[in-house]
């Protein structure tokens, strides 16, 4: 499975079909169009949201170029299908457009965006109830079980690599994390949740998030330091 880095975008909104149709049916009439041609580029967020807001459809674009790659990003590691990262990433720009008018300025737009495609993501996985199981997790997490069983770990299995080749071994590793791990890892560590708003978010205990989280975290230091064996030989 590819990183979102790698992806090689198409041109701007040609990539984003859903989105742009939905907006070429909105456009602001002739008769209503505004005055004054703004700089959207060099705009900042909360201004162009301001605008959006308004109508202003060339506004929520420029906020589309800005910040599609991190929605599609987020959208890919949670689901690890370009195809999937893709569909729901464009759905969470139309959700965001029907629902600008809420958007109230208490976290940053790109956030904002952010937990929708999350959600959409949670909920399609919630839908198709994908159980993927390894013998390594058939052990009993709450018990302690993964804890005795798993090998000792390096104190920093990522030690002396350059961030391309670190980022690229986290998405390798996240890609064989079962959903239900993956997910919470991606709330608590990347979108920075505590862990009673990633129960709250995914349905379950904060007991089950704070085994899961246990568990995820020592996976990946297991297949980090896999990975790191792995390229050195």
């Amino acid at each position: 499975m590819p990183s979102a880095r790698s992806v090689s975008w198409p041109p701007f909104m040609a990539s984003l079909g859903k989105l742009q149709l939905f907006l070429n049916n909105r456009r602001t009439p002739p008769s209503m169009s505004l005055s004054v041609k703004h700089d959207y580029p060099s705009e900042a967020d909360e201004t162009l949201v301001k605008w959006a807001q308004q109508g202003d459809t060339e506004a929520f674009e420029q906020l589309v170029f800005r910040h599609r790659d991190k929605i599609y990003a987020r959208g890919l590691m949670m689901m690890r299908n370009e195809d999937q990262a893709m569909e729901y990433s464009q759905e969470a720009w139309v959700k965001a457009w029907q629902r600008l008018v809420q958007f109230q300025g208490e976290s940053s737009f790109a956030t904002w965006v952010t937990r929708i495609v999350i959600n959409l993501c949670l909920d399609q996985l919630r839908r198709q109830k994908r159980v993927r199981t390894e013998s390594i997790e058939a052990m009993d997490e709450e018990s302690g079980g993964v804890e005795r069983q798993l090998p000792a770990l390096e104190t920093n299995p990522t030690a002396g690599l350059e961030q391309d080749e670190l980022r690229r071994r986290i998405d390798e590793a996240l890609g064989k994390l079962t959903d239900a791990h993956r997910t919470v890892v991606v709330l608590h560590e990347f979108e920075g949740l505590e862990y009673k708003e990633i129960a709250q978010r995914v349905g379950i205990s904060i007991g089950t998030v704070m085994s899961r989280l246990f568990y995820a975290r020592r996976r990946l230091a297991f297949l980090l330091q896999s990975l790191k064996r792995e390229r050195s030989e």
